[in-house]
């Protein structure tokens, strides 16, 4: 079967940057449905149309096709007691953009002074062109449930 819309399609995947450094070993499979639901990178998922179960893909991913670019006005430096005792350096909070919508953004704890903590609202790869490989592991039609749900059910999917 060749990937087309509402296909579930499961990838064996790695992702590494420019350089090769591996950023994401992919551990596990990652399975989704095809054709247009948001489940992953818009331009991967046009990358693997009509391909086949076995086929090896490499798609280049610039930084507005992935995670955004690095955007320095998600820095914050916050006073230091506005946070637990605890704090560490790679802790993550959800907190507001300082926008008006409703969107929330996890920030990173990047940095931490006397009296001082600086956050970092950008995903740790905004910025970065990434090279995502994958082999395609298995592809099936979706069935009845998974197209009007929107989703994949059952193993490596969602499973209510």
């Amino acid at each position: 079967m060749k990937i087309a819309k509402n296909a579930v399609v499961t990838l064996r995947y790695h992702v590494t940057d420019v350089e090769g450094n591996v950023l994401d070993k992919g551990d596990h499979p990652l399975t989704y449905l095809h054709g247009g639901y948001d489940q992953i990178f818009a331009s991967v998922e046009s990358a693997l149309e009509g391909r086949n179960a076995g086929e090896d893909l490499r798609v280049r991913l610039e930084p507005e096709d992935a995670f955004g670019e690095y955007d320095a006005d998600l820095v914050r430096v916050e006073a230091r007691e506005l946070f637990p005792k605890d704090v560490q350096i790679g802790m993550q909070f959800e907190g507001g953009s300082g926008e008006e919508d409703d969107d929330v953004t996890v920030f990173t704890i990047t940095g931490i002074e006397e009296n001082k903590v600086v956050v970092d609202g950008n995903h740790p790869w905004a910025g970065k062109a990434l090279d995502f490989f994958c082999t395609i592991a298995e592809v099936r039609p979706a069935t009845l449930e998974e197209i009007q749900h929107g989703h994949v059910h059952g193993e490596h999917g969602h499973v209510h």
